[in-house]
Protein backbone atom coordinates (compact mmCIF):
# COMPACT_ATOMS: atom_id res chain seq x y z
CA UNK A 1 0.00 0.00 0.00
CA UNK A 2 1.02 3.59 -0.49
CA UNK A 3 -0.88 5.72 1.89
CA UNK A 4 -0.06 10.08 1.57
CA UNK A 5 -1.58 13.14 2.54
CA UNK A 6 -0.95 14.11 -1.26
CA UNK A 7 -3.90 14.91 -3.49
CA UNK A 8 -4.97 11.52 -5.76
CA UNK A 9 -3.72 13.21 -9.30
CA UNK A 10 -0.37 13.82 -7.49
CA UNK A 11 -0.54 10.06 -6.06
CA UNK A 12 -0.74 8.79 -9.14
CA UNK A 13 2.12 10.10 -10.83
CA UNK A 14 4.25 8.96 -7.60
CA UNK A 15 2.70 5.52 -8.44
CA UNK A 16 3.69 5.54 -12.17
CA UNK A 17 7.62 6.39 -11.10
CA UNK A 18 7.78 3.90 -8.19
CA UNK A 19 5.55 0.82 -9.52
CA UNK A 20 5.69 1.50 -13.72
CA UNK A 21 4.50 -1.82 -14.45
CA UNK A 22 2.11 -2.02 -11.65
CA UNK A 23 3.66 -5.20 -9.68
CA UNK A 24 4.67 -3.91 -6.44
CA UNK A 25 1.95 -1.58 -4.95
CA UNK A 26 -1.32 -3.30 -4.83
CA UNK A 27 -3.40 0.12 -3.34
CA UNK A 28 -3.09 3.55 -3.47
CA UNK A 29 -4.61 5.83 -0.38
CA UNK A 30 -4.46 9.65 -0.82
CA UNK A 31 -5.69 12.82 0.59
CA UNK A 32 -9.39 11.58 0.22
CA UNK A 33 -8.73 8.57 2.25
CA UNK A 34 -7.41 11.15 5.24
CA UNK A 35 -9.03 12.54 8.35
CA UNK A 36 -8.99 16.08 8.09
CA UNK A 37 -9.42 17.50 11.54
CA UNK A 38 -8.56 21.76 12.14
CA UNK A 39 -7.27 21.56 8.46
CA UNK A 40 -4.74 18.93 9.05
CA UNK A 41 -4.36 15.69 7.37
CA UNK A 42 -3.86 12.49 8.84
CA UNK A 43 -3.85 8.75 7.78
CA UNK A 44 -6.16 6.39 9.55
CA UNK A 45 -4.51 2.89 9.29
CA UNK A 46 -7.35 1.21 10.47
CA UNK A 47 -8.99 2.08 6.83
CA UNK A 48 -6.64 -0.87 5.83
CA UNK A 49 -9.20 -3.45 7.19
CA UNK A 50 -6.15 -4.88 8.81
CA UNK A 51 -5.25 -5.99 12.13
CA UNK A 52 -2.82 -2.66 13.70
CA UNK A 53 -0.60 -5.35 15.64
CA UNK A 54 0.23 -6.72 12.31
CA UNK A 55 0.84 -3.29 10.60
CA UNK A 56 4.05 -0.82 10.12
CA UNK A 57 4.08 2.33 8.36
CA UNK A 58 6.96 4.16 6.85
CA UNK A 59 6.89 7.99 7.19
CA UNK A 60 9.21 10.91 7.45
CA UNK A 61 6.55 12.15 9.96
CA UNK A 62 4.86 10.75 12.96
CA UNK A 63 2.35 13.77 12.34
CA UNK A 64 0.87 11.72 9.47
CA UNK A 65 0.03 9.22 12.26
CA UNK A 66 -1.28 10.44 15.45
CA UNK A 67 -3.55 7.84 16.99
CA UNK A 68 -1.63 5.13 15.74
CA UNK A 69 1.69 6.17 16.45
CA UNK A 70 2.91 2.66 17.61
CA UNK A 71 3.09 1.43 14.39
CA UNK A 72 5.18 4.17 12.89
CA UNK A 73 8.49 3.99 11.59
CA UNK A 74 10.52 6.60 10.99
CA UNK A 75 12.37 7.27 7.36
CA UNK A 76 14.24 10.31 6.32
CA UNK A 77 12.30 12.45 3.85
CA UNK A 78 13.02 11.72 0.39
CA UNK A 79 13.59 14.47 -1.86
CA UNK A 80 14.34 12.88 -4.95
CA UNK A 81 17.56 11.73 -4.69
CA UNK A 82 18.27 8.79 -7.07
CA UNK A 83 21.01 7.64 -4.61
CA UNK A 84 18.91 7.48 -1.82
CA UNK A 85 19.04 4.58 -0.27
CA UNK A 86 17.27 4.98 3.07
CA UNK A 87 14.86 2.18 2.21
CA UNK A 88 17.04 -0.65 1.34
CA UNK A 89 19.02 -0.03 4.93
CA UNK A 90 15.49 -0.77 5.98
CA UNK A 91 15.05 -4.29 4.74
CA UNK A 92 16.50 -6.72 6.98
CA UNK A 93 13.85 -4.73 10.17
CA UNK A 94 11.20 -5.68 7.80
CA UNK A 95 12.42 -9.33 7.38
CA UNK A 96 12.45 -9.69 10.84
CA UNK A 97 9.27 -8.08 11.46
CA UNK A 98 8.06 -10.82 8.55
CA UNK A 99 9.51 -13.68 10.23
CA UNK A 100 8.12 -12.44 12.77
CA UNK A 101 4.46 -12.24 11.26
CA UNK A 102 5.11 -15.99 9.78
CA UNK A 103 6.53 -17.93 12.74
CA UNK A 104 3.33 -16.58 14.89
CA UNK A 105 1.23 -17.34 12.52
CA UNK A 106 -0.17 -13.58 11.72
CA UNK A 107 -1.43 -12.32 8.74
CA UNK A 108 -3.13 -15.61 7.33
CA UNK A 109 -5.74 -14.97 5.51
CA UNK A 110 -4.84 -11.22 4.76
CA UNK A 111 -5.25 -10.04 1.21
Amino acid sequence: FIYTTAKQDYAKKLLDVLDPRKKLIRRCLSQSDCVCSQGCYWKDLTCLGRDLAKTVALDHTIQGFPSQAANWIPVPQWCGDPQDEELLRLIPLLGRLGQAVRTRGWGQGCP
